[in-house]
């Protein structure tokens, strides 16, 4: 068959679920990934005929898609900071906004040489302890999580990576104090507060792991609150705390974070305009 043909059958099944430009990118990523073949194939050489097995791979994401599976555990891969990291049903797809928080993280840290540890919690994936190790050599990087299922994706994405990292599993609402003292925390935890559902997309809602998403409405604070009292205890002096957070909470947040006494607190916005990511400091 030709794959221009299946192009066409891709949008004649897709159109109605997504739009035309997605259903576009999410054929280019299936050959790219399948294939090797790059986006713009179809223009150099509209006569490109796939076979029979390689339709067969395209019609069983097709038949993935339809269903509203995202396209990442289609592929069963997607990309963070240039990185290829798989995921699958147990852990959340890293979006452009944690990106934006590693970036934040890079950038304070540029001129830093010296060791630096960092403990991610709630790592699902793995992206953020293994993006800032891959990108800043002298971290030494421990990643957290509850979920055993999520740990072992995180475990093949260090190695898929080569890059060395310690793994514990924990329940942060459970545990008192960190065994090491740290230089530097980060976490995405869950903060999407149950009344927002109805603003997700359906494939996020019918397919990403629900307890790495919501928290209640009565308590949507319930994950940073042991964070920031963790890392008052853990932090090394003059240490810093990074977190991911609801776009509608960053000044409850920030009254937290002054209520454990950290300083110099910044709240900064992603690429949309929201408050997304926050930054709290030790005392010395």
């Amino acid at each position: 068959m030709l794959l221009k043909e299946i192009k066409e059958i891709f949008h004649k099944e897709l159109d109605e679920y997504y739009p035309k430009e997605e259903v576009d990118s999410m054929f280019y990523l299936m050959i790219e990934h399948y294939f090797g073949l790059e986006r713009f194939i179809l223009a150099i050489d509209p006569g490109i005929v796939i076979t029979k097995e390689e339709e067969q791979i395209m019609f069983e994401g097709l038949s993935k898609l339809k269903n509203e599976q995202p396209i990442q555990y289609v592929l069963g891969e997607t990309t963070f900071m240039d990185l290829k990291i798989m995921v699958n049903e147990s852990v959340l797809i890293p979006r452009p906004e944690t990106e934006e928080l590693v970036n934040w993280v890079l950038e304070d840290f540029e001129n830093i040489d010296n060791n630096l540890k960092v403990i991610d919690i709630g790592t699902g994936s793995g992206c953020i302890a293994i993006s800032l190790s891959k990108l800043k050599p002298n971290i030494e990087a421990t990643a957290m999580d509850i979920s055993k299922s999520a740990l072992e994706v995180a475990e093949k994405n260090a190695l898929k990576n080569d890059v060395d990292i310690e793994f514990m599993q924990a329940d942060i609402l459970k545990i008192a104090s960190l065994k090491e003292n740290y230089d530097l925390i980060i976490s995405n935890p869950p903060y999407v507060r149950e009344m927002e559902k109805d603003k997700m997309h359906t494939n996020v809602l019918k397919n990403e792991p629900y307890l790495a998403l919501f928290v209640p409405d009565k308590d949507p604070l319930l994950f940073y609150r042991p964070i920031a009292k963790l890392a008052k205890n853990s932090l090394t002096p003059n240490g810093v705390l990074y977190m991911e957070i609801n776009q509608y909470l960053g000044e409850a947040v920030k009254l937290l974070l002054e209520e454990f006494s950290f300083s110099e607190i910044e709240l900064r916005k992603d690429i949309f305009g929201n408050d997304r990511m926050i930054k709290a400091k030790q005392a010395g």
